[in-house]
């Protein structure tokens, strides 16, 4: 059952997010004309196709590349701590690919943790202001107590991490310097499929290099976020390319002819972990509302319609539901509800279970990717219009979306609960586990944020925390009252699975 059920998470919670920043591959949120960051973030609808004359092409890529290379940068992510389990460290290996030679089990086993002055793991980033934000990948950037950013002119600095999204994969960075070249956004809704593109990173340590293929789908969601990532409601709608990316492209650019930012890069699809002609990257309008979220608020606005769903496109999902629930389900195109949290704002507009959503805002739902990238264009408190069939019979109905808490408004870090602000939920031992390990307190950590101040300390799902600044803890509650109003570097100590004792620092948010 629990196999199954393991199975069944795909097609789990559709209140799919929609960072008051974040998103659009496929839906673009115009900009705020009143928003300060106008200027950093600047876009440019005019993405166009290249002839097919040689010399056009030739010179248009020469053309992108000059503009594209100075603007993409190296980041060196150095960690104090091995990585707990084996599986996050293969996670790291595939998509950073392996400084110390391809060999990361093997290294992992000789050694727990890299030394101080080599990195654990090496990706790209893209700079998109002249005064030093940097856009990259959350994976690049996750589990770094230093990051290092070194520009195509080997210039290196130590940079700021403002803010990360483990749902999208985009992390944005600082660094401290004036007048540096930087990238302008496309319009990522405008591109089309046969397009020519450039990716430009620094695969397997090689700098500033350029490879060039046509864009070969848009709107791919692959499983890699929520299967071997640590987002928990992820927005998946990739643009597909087969211009060649490889472990340490992650974090940089895919450009058009003209230079201009349509994604970043972020994954590969590949038997062997390298470039087997399937690359993904993150569509420049879900990429640019993700940070430009985190610079005004601090964190990416989160708005979901509240509907559990079943992607009726796919044939695997629609057979594992029938079996589990002993229905008689049709496979085809949208996106079936299967439940409806109290409180919900699909509820709230009369929505039920067995609803199929065909559109949102008049755009074509055909699957899960697209239900996910349309509400993950929106606000808590937006509206959105959605046509759904019931019985056979379309209607359309006004659905204001909310935040996870029930929510129509923006927060800001200053609105997080302790639990939120240092990455993780807290669930009470129960006597069984006490007598197991020999505790008489202790909180079972649950839903761990990678890159967190909690999963910095070490802690990952299924530890047991048992003290925090030398308090004793027994439920989420004493989590809450012991750091409610602390600040600084905080102390906690925690056992692993195998009961092994540890005290760590943290910093307080």
């Amino acid at each position: 059952m629990k196999s199954t059920l393991k199975k069944l998470l795909p097609f789990a919670v559709v209140g799919v997010l929609s960072g008051a920043t974040t998103v659009g591959v496929q839906q673009y949120l115009s900009h705020d004309s009143n928003n300060g960051d106008q200027s950093y973030f600047t876009k440019s609808n005019n993405a166009s196709f290249v002839g097919m004359n040689t010399a056009t092409v030739g010179d248009d890529f020469v053309k992108a590349s000059k503009t594209t290379v100075p603007a993409v940068v190296t980041i060196k992510n150095y960690q104090n701590r091995a990585s707990s389990r084996a599986s996050d460290q293969d996670l790291f290996d595939f998509f950073f690919g392996d400084p110390f030679g391809g060999k990361g089990q093997q290294r992992q086993k000789q050694q727990q943790q890299a030394p101080e002055n080599i990195p654990s793991g090496l990706g790209s980033g893209v700079i998109i202001s002249p005064d030093g934000y940097i856009i990259s990948n959350n994976h690049v950037v996750a589990g770094a107590n230093k990051l290092e950013v070194v520009l195509s002119n080997k210039k290196s600095y130590i940079a700021t991490l403002v803010g990360t999204d483990p749902n999208t994969d985009i992390s944005l960075l600082k660094i401290e310097e004036k007048g540096l070249p930087f990238l302008n956004f496309a319009n990522s809704d405008n591109i089309e499929v046969g397009q020519w593109v450039l990716a430009v990173g620094n695969p397997l340590g090689l700098n500033s290099t350029v490879t060039a293929g046509i864009i070969s789908a848009k709107g791919r969601g692959i499983g890699i976020l929520g299967g071997q990532g640590k987002a928990t409601n992820p927005i998946e709608s990739f643009i597909q390319t087969d211009a060649a990316i490889n472990p340490g492209n992650s974090g940089g650019a895919l450009v058009n002819v003209n230079g201009d930012l349509i994604g970043i890069n972020s994954a590969i699809s590949s038997t062997n972990g390298y470039y087997q002609g399937y690359g993904f990257a993150v569509p420049a309008n879900l990429a640019r509302k993700i940070i430009e979220d985190i610079k005004k608020f601090g964190i990416v606005q989160r708005g979901f319609l509240g509907v559990n769903s079943l992607d009726l496109s796919n044939d695997q999902q629609v057979a594992y539901y029938n079996q589990e629930k002993k229905t008689n389900i049709k496979t085809g195109s949208g996106v079936y509800i299967t439940g409806l949290p109290d409180n919900s704002g699909a509820q709230d507009a009369g929505m039920k279970v067995g609803d199929i959503i065909t559109k949102i805002d008049g755009a074509n739902i055909t699957d899960f990717a697209d239900l996910s990238i349309a509400i993950g264009s929106k606000r808590p408190g937006d509206k959105v219009q959605v046509t759904y069939t019931r019985n056979g019979k379309e209607t359309t109905s006004t659905v204001t979306l909310k935040d996870q808490k029930g929510g129509t408004s923006a927060r800001t870090k200053a609105d997080l609960s302790v639990t939120e602000k240092i990455g993780a939920d807290f669930q009470s031992l129960d006597d069984r586990t006490k007598a197991y390990y020999g505790l008489s307190n202790g909180v079972v950590a649950k839903n761990v944020v990678e890159g967190s101040e909690i999963a910095k300390a070490g802690i990952v799902d299924g530890y047991i925390i048992t003290e925090i600044n030398g308090k004793p803890v027994n439920s989420q509650k004493d989590v809450e009252n012991l750091l409610n109003k602390f600040s600084g570097t905080g102390q906690i100590k925690y056992m692993d699975d195998y009961g092994r004792g540890y005290q760590r620092g943290f910093k307080m948010p």
